[in-house]
C-alpha cells in the first residue's frame, strides 16, 4: 500500500486484503466478490482517502484477473486529487485499467496537461510516466506541445522520462518524432547533458537507426565518442548495435572503429559487453570487408578466442548458446578458425541443454571436412546408440516390473540398481530425428566430397537404421487412394534412400551397399512379428536395391523369401507397390538362368516358386491403391502363363536335352534389363520442354461418361471350376522350409575385442556383427601387406619366440652387447654396390579409386546440376526450388520485422524523416528542408497545391451562381432585398469577395458538374424559388467546406 494512505475507521486495507485471502484457502471466490461489493461501495465516497484505498484494492484484484473497467471515472476523480500520494494510486489505476477505447480517456486531457505542466518534479513525473501505457494519436497530438519544453527541464530524470515517452508516443503519432527530433538532437550533441538522459537518447536512435540508418549517420562523430568515452556497458552495447547498422552505409567507419572494439574485447570483465563486441563486429561485416586482411584476421582470431573462453571455461549456459550462436555466424567467413575449436564445440553435443545441443550440431554441419568428418560422426553415432540402448533398457524394465513386483527388494543386485541410476535418460524422438538428419546432410554434402571411406560409411547406414525412431503407422482410411506423396518423409526411408544413392552413384562399392540392403531386408524379417504391421520407410528403398541389382546378393533366394513375407504385412501402398516390383525382378533373377538345365528338380522348384509368388500377389489383385492393383494383376497373368509353359515343358533326360521356357528365360528378364539406371538431379523435370501438340484441356475419350456407365453394367461371366482353375487360385498345402538365420553363420565375435590403432572406437557405435563383419574384412584386405601386423602375432613376435625357445625364461637382455654402427661406411659400401641390382621393396597395397557420378540432367541449364554449395546450404532442394527467392525474400522481411529491441511495432516509422523537420518545423506544410524522403515533399506539395486549386474553383463557382441568380431576380422583377433566398446568398458570398476577385479559370469537372445542374434548373422555368431555395442550400454546404478548409 501506497505510504501515507490510511484506510477509514471499519474499511479494509490492502494488507487486509492480501492476508484475508491468504485466510480463505479453498473459498477465495467467494471472499474476493465480498471484497469487491466492498470497494463498489467506497469508491463512490467522498472521502478522498477511502477512495484511494478502495481503488488501490481494485488494482490488485485486477491484477489477480477481475475486470476494473466499470471504476474509469472513480480512477479520473482519484487522478485529480491534490495529494501527491492519492494521485500517484489514480495514476496507477490508469495504467492499469485504461484503453485505447476508454471513455473517460478524453476527459483526462486537461489534467494531463495540468499535471505535466505543474513545477513540482514529483507531480511531472506521474503523467510522463502513464502517458506511453494510455497514449492514443489524439492524446499524443494534443500534449505534444506541452512535452516538448520537458526536454529543457532542470532535471535530468524528467528529461530522461520525457525523451522515452515522445519515442513512445511516435508510435502511434509518427509527427511526434518528426516535432521533437531537433531538441533530442541537441541534448544528444551537448557533452555536458547528463549520462541517464544520453542513454536514454542513444536507446531510441538504436531502435530507429536499423530502419533509416541514413539519417544518423551524420551523428556518427558523436556516437563514436560516447563509445569511446562513455563508460557505461550498457550505452556502448546499444551503440555497437547501432554501428552495426552504420557500417555498410559507411566503409570507412570500419577502419575507425577496429580499435576502440579490440581494446574493449581484450580488456572489458563484462560478458555481455564482451559479446556485443563481438556480435557487432561479425553484423557490421567487420571480418569479411576491408583492405587491411592482416587486420581482419587479427580480429577474427581474438573472437575466436574469446568465445573458445566462454564455451569451455564458463559453466553458464546462456553464455555457451549465445558464443554458439557467434560461431555459426564466423564459420562462415573463417572456417578453419572455427575448425581447430573442433575439441570444445563437440563437447557441447553432449551438453545437458538440448538447445545448447542443437546449435552445437548446426556449427559442426557448417565446419564439416574431409578430415573430420569421421570423427564428428562417430561422436554422434555413439550418442545415438547409448540413447539406444537406455531406451531399450528402459522398455525392458517396464515389461519386466511385474515379474519382479512380488520379489523383495533385498535380493537385488545394489550394483546393477546403480548403473542403472547413472545412466542417462534415452533422447527424444524428435532430437533423435534431427541427429540423423544432419548426419545424412553430413556425409552427403557436395556429392560426398568430404566422405573418404564409403564401406564406413554404409555400416553407419546399416546402424542408423537399427537405431532410428520407429515411424507412426499411417492412418489408412484417410487417403489411400491418393497418389498424392507424404509431406514428412520417415527418417528410415531416408536412411534407405543413402543407400540407393550410393548403390547408384558410386560402383566401386556397389556390392556392399547391394548387401546392405539385402541385411536390412533380413533383419525387418526377423525382428518384425507375424501379427505386427511393417512400418518401417526403409523397406522401399532397399527392396528397389535388391531388385535392381539382384546379381549381386549373397542369397537371392531367402531375400526374395523374406520380400514375400514381409509385402502382405506392409501397409503403405507406394512401399508395397515397390516390394511387388522387387519380387518379380528377384524371381527372373533366380529362375531366369538359360544356361542351367531344365532338370526335373529345377522345374518343381521353379512350379513352387511361381505359385507361392501368384498365392502372395493375389489379394492385391484388388487393392485400392491403383499402382498396387495394377502391378499385382500384370504380375499374376504374366506367371500364370508361364506357369503354364513351364507345366507343358518337358524336363530333360539323359537321352534328350531340353531347354527351359522362353517366357521363364527371356521374356520375364527382358522386362527388367537394358539401360543401366543413373541418379536424375532434383531440378532436371522442370527442364524437359513441354510438347507442342499435347493438349491437357483435351478430354481422353468424348464419350467418357457414357462408357464408365458401359464399364458399371458390363457383367464378366465366371468360367467353370476345372483343375486347370484349381491349380492356380487353390492355396497349395503349406511346405516348411527351414533357413538359418543370416546372423548366426557368422563367425562368433569376441567378447572384448581390443581396439584398432586404426579405427578406434569403432565398438561404441557400431553392432557387434557390423564391427566383425568390418575386422574380417580388414584382414582379408591387409593379408599380403608387410607393413600390417596381423592380430594373431601381434602379442608376440617371431624374435621374441625365437629368444623363448633357445635361451629359455631366464634370458638376461642387458647381457646381450652392443655393437656401434657407423653408417657412413654403410652408406659407403652401399654405394660400392652395382647400380643394376636394387633391392626389392614392398609396395603397400593401394587403396581403390572411388568415382562418384553427378546427377543428370538438360545440358545447357543451370537448374537441377549438383554443383557446390555454400558450406551453411544443406538443403539440396532449395537450389532447384522456383519459389526459393521469394520465400528468402519474405523469411528476410520476417526476420527484419522481429528486429525490434522494444516489444512495439514500429514499422510505420521507416517512413518518418527526421532531418527536414530540424528546419521547417513539425507545422511547416510544404516548405523545404534538409535530407529525408523527397518523394513524401513532393507528394504534400502537390497535395497543398491541388487543395488550394480547389478552394478558388469553389469560389468561382459560387460567384457564378450568386450572380446567375440575381439575374433571374432581375429578370422577374424581384427586389435584391426582396428574397430570403438572395439574402441567404449575400450572406453566403461574403467570404467570397467582390466581383472584381473572381479568378477565373479553366474548366474542369467539377465546374462542369455544378453548371450542368445550373442550366438544368434554368431550363425548368415555373419553379422559380424552389429552384432558388435549392440553390441555397447547396450554397451553404459549399460555404461550410469552404470555411472548414480555410
Amino acid at each position: 500500500m501506497c505510504a501515507g494512505i490510511l484506510p477509514s475507521r471499519g474499511s479494509k486495507s490492502l494488507y487486509d486484503l492480501i492476508r484475508g485471502l491468504r485466510n480463505h484457502k479453498g473459498n477465495e471466490k467467494e471472499y474476493i466478490q465480498n471484497c469487491l461489493k466492498e470497494c463498489r461501495s467506497e469508491i463512490r465516497s467522498q472521502d478522498m482517502d477511502l477512495k484511494a484505498t478502495a481503488l488501490l484494492k481494485l488494482i490488485y484484484l485486477e491484477m489477480v484477473g477481475h475486470d476494473m473497467s466499470w471504476a474509469s471515472f472513480h480512477v479520473l476523480e482519484v487522478m485529480s486529487s491534490q495529494k501527491y500520494h492519492q494521485k500517484r494510486v489514480g495514476y496507477l489505476g490508469a495504467v492499469q485499467s485504461f484503453r485505447p477505447d476508454t471513455d473517460v480517456l478524453m476527459m483526462a486531457t486537461n489534467l494531463l496537461k495540468k499535471d505535466v505542466a505543474a513545477s513540482q518534479p514529483t507531480i511531472i513525473s506521474l503523467p510522463i510516466a502513464a502517458l506511453p501505457h494510455i497514449a492514443t494519436p489524439s492524446l499524443a497530438m494534443s500534449l505534444l506541445s506541452d512535452l516538448l519544453p520537458r526536454l529543457s527541464h532542470s532535471h535530468a530524470a524528467i528529461r530522461k522520462k520525457t525523451v522515452v515517452t515522445l519515442y513512445r508516443l511516435a508510435l502511434v503519432y509518427p509527427e511526434a518524432l518528426r516535432a521533437a527530433w531537433p531538441k533530442i538532437k541537441e541534448r544528444l550533441m551537448d557533452g555536458d547533458e547528463d549520462s541517464s538522459v544520453t542513454a536514454a537518447i542513444v536507446n531510441i536512435v538504436c531502435e530507429l537507426g536499423w530502419r533509416r540508418p541514413h539519417d544518423f549517420l551524420p551523428l556518427a562523430p558523436r556516437l563514436f565518442e560516447l563509445l569511446v568515452d562513455g563508460g557505461n556497458n550498457w550505452m556502448a552495447i546499444k551503440l555497437i548495435k547501432l554501428f552495426a547498422t552504420l557500417t555498410p552505409l559507411e566503409p570507412r567507419l570500419v577502419r575507425k572503429l577496429l580499435p576502440p572494439l579490440t581494446n574493449l574485447i581484450r580488456t572489458t570483465p563484462a560478458m555481455s559487453l564482451l559479446y556485443e563486441c563481438i556480435n557487432g563486429i561479425i553484423q557490421g561485416g567487420i571480418l569479411g570487408d576491408g583492405e587491411d586482411f592482416s587486420a581482419r584476421e587479427e580480429i577474427a582470431t581474438l573472437c575466436v578466442s574469446k568465445l573458445r573462453g566462454m564455451v569451455s571455461l564458463n559453466s553458464d549456459p546462456n553464455l555457451k548458446y549465445v558464443a554458439l550462436l557467434a560461431f555459426n555466424r564466423i564459420v562462415v567467413t573463417h572456417p578453419f578458425l572455427v575448425a581447430q575449436q573442433e575439441d570444445v564445440i563437440l563437447e557441447c553435443i553432449d551438453s545437458e541443454d538440448i538447445t545448447i545441443r542443437i546449435k552445437a550440431l548446426d556449427l559442426v554441419q557448417g565446419m564439416v571436412s574431409s578430415d573430420n568428418l569421421v570423427s564428428i560422426v562417430s561422436r554422434l553415432m555413439r550418442q545415438l546408440k547409448m540413447s539406444s540402448a537406455a531406451l531399450s533398457q528402459q522398455r525392458n524394465g517396464l515389461e519386466g516390473q511385474d515379474l519382479e513386483t512380488g520379489s523383495s527388494d533385498e535380493g537385488a543386485d545394489p550394483r546393477r540398481r546403480s548403473k542403472t541410476q547413472e545412466q542417462a535418460p534415452p533422447l527424444p524422438d524428435d532430437y533423435t530425428i534431427d541427429v540423423i538428419g544432419r548426419v545424412l546432410r553430413m556425409c552427403a554434402q557436395d556429392n560426398y566430397a568430404s566422405l573418404v571411406d564409403f564401406d564406413w560409411y554404409i555400416d553407419v547406414l546399416t546402424q542408423l537404421i537399427r537405431i532410428a525412431p520407429a515411424s507412426q503407422q499411417r492412418d489408412l482410411g484417410s487417403d489411400l487412394t491418393s497418389s498424392t506423396p507424404k509431406t514428412a518423409i520417415d527418417i528410415s526411408e531416408k536412411i534407405g534412400n543413402e543407400i540407393r544413392n550410393v548403390a547408384v552413384k558410386v560402383t566401386a562399392v556397389r556390392p556392399a551397399a547391394v548387401r546392405a540392403a539385402e541385411l536390412v531386408v533380413s533383419r525387418l524379417f526377423l525382428e518384425t512379428s507375424l501379427s505386427r504391421p511393417v512400418v518401417s520407410g526403409a523397406l522401399k528403398p532397399v527392396a528397389w536395391v535388391v531388385g535392381e541389382y539382384p546379381f549381386q546378393l549373397l542369397s537371392p533366394d531367402d531375400t526374395q523369401r523374406h520380400l514375400l513375407d514381409l509385402s502382405p504385412r506392409v501397409e503403405n501402398p507406394e512401399v508395397l507397390a515397390t516390394c511387388l516390383q522387387a519380387i518379380l525382378k528377384l524371381f527372373a533373377h533366380v529362375a531366369g538362368d538359360d544356361q542351367a538345365l531344365w532338370t526335373p528338380e529345377r522345374k518343381a522348384a521353379v512350379s513352387l516358386l511361381m505359385a507361392r509368388v501368384i498365392r502372395v500377389l493375389e489379394p492385391f489383385a484388388s487393392h485400392p491403391y491403383l499402382e498396387v492393383q495394377e502391378r499385382a494383376v500384370e504380375f499374376i497373368e504374366l506367371l500364370k502363363l508361364t506357369a503354364e509353359a513351364a507345366a507343358g515343358q518337358a524336363p530333360c533326360t539323359d537321352e534328350l536335352h531340353q531347354d527351359p521356357p522362353l517366357l521363364l528365360t527371356q521374356a520375364i528378364p527382358s522386362l527388367f534389363t537394358g539401360w543401366e539406371l543413373h541418379s536424375v538431379a532434383a531440378g532436371a523435370q522442370y527442364n524437359v520442354p513441354m510438347p507442342d501438340d499435347l493438349d491437357l484441356d483435351e478430354p481422353i475419350h468424348h464419350d467418357l461418361n457414357s462408357l464408365l456407365a458401359q464399364a458399371d453394367s458390363l457383367m464378366i461371366p465366371v468360367p467353370n471350376e476345372d483343375e486347370f482353375e484349381a491349380y492356380y487360385n487353390e492355396k497349395p498345402t503349406p511346405t516348411s522350409i527351414s533357413s538359418e538365420p543370416a546372423l548366426s553363420r557368422l563367425p562368433d565375435a569376441p567378447e572384448e575385442p581390443p581396439s584398432s590403432y586404426q579405427q578406434a572406437g569403432e565398438e561404441s557405435y557400431l553392432d557387434p556383427d557390423i564391427v566383425a563383419r568390418r575386422k574380417a574384412e580388414r584382414l582379408e584386405r591387409y593379408r599380403d601387406d608387410p607393413f600390417y601386423i596381423p592380430e594373431a602375432t601381434r602379442s608376440s613376435t617371431p624374435i621374441h619366440t625365437i629368444l623363448q625357445k633357445e635361451n629359455g625364461p631366464d634370458l638376461d637382455i642387458d647381457s646381450i652387447p652392443i655393437m656401434q654402427l657407423d653408417l657412413g661406411k654403410l652408406s659407403l659400401n652401399s654405394g660400392r654396390a652395382s647400380p643394376n641390382k636394387q633391392p626389392a621393396q614392398p609396395k603397400p597395397q593401394t587403396r581403390q579409386r572411388i568415382v562418384v557420378a553427378a546427377d543428370e540432367t538438360l545440358a545447357g541449364t543451370g537448374t537441377g546440376t549438383s554443383g557446390l554449395s555454400t558450406p551453411l546450404r544443406y538443403d539440396s532442394e532449395t537450389n532447384n526450388n522456383p519459389d526459393a527467392p521469394t520465400r528468402a525474400r519474405s523469411a528476410a522481411a520476417k526476420k527484419l520485422k522481429q528486429q525490434a529491441l522494444l516489444q512495439f511495432d514500429s514499422s510505420h516509422l521507416g517512413d518518418l524523416r527526421l532531418e527536414g523537420a530540424a528546419a521547417s518545423g513539425p507545422r511547416s506544410g510544404g516548405g523545404g528542408g534538409g535530407g529525408g524522403d523527397p518523394l513524401a515533399h513532393e507528394r504534400q506539395q502537390r497535395e497543398e497545391a491541388e487543395m488550394a486549386l480547389a478552394l478558388k474553383e469553389v469560389q468561382r463557382l459560387r460567384l457564378e451562381m450568386q450572380r446567375a441568380n440575381e439575374r433571374i431576380q432581375v429578370a422577374q422583377g424581384v427586389p435584391e432585398g426582396g428574397k430570403t433566398a438572395v439574402g441567404g446568398m449575400a450572406e453566403g458570398g461574403e467570404g467570397g469577395g467582390e466581383e472584381g476577385e473572381v479568378v477565373k479559370g479553366r474548366k474542369k469537372k467539377k465546374k462542369k458538374a455544378v453548371v450542368e445542374g445550373e442550366g438544368e434548373t434554368e431550363a425548368e422555368g415555373a419553379p422559380v424559388a424552389k429552384a432558388k431555395k435549392k440553390k441555397v442550400k447547396r450554397i451553404v454546404r459549399l460555404d461550410e467546406g469552404d470555411d472548414a478548409a480555410a
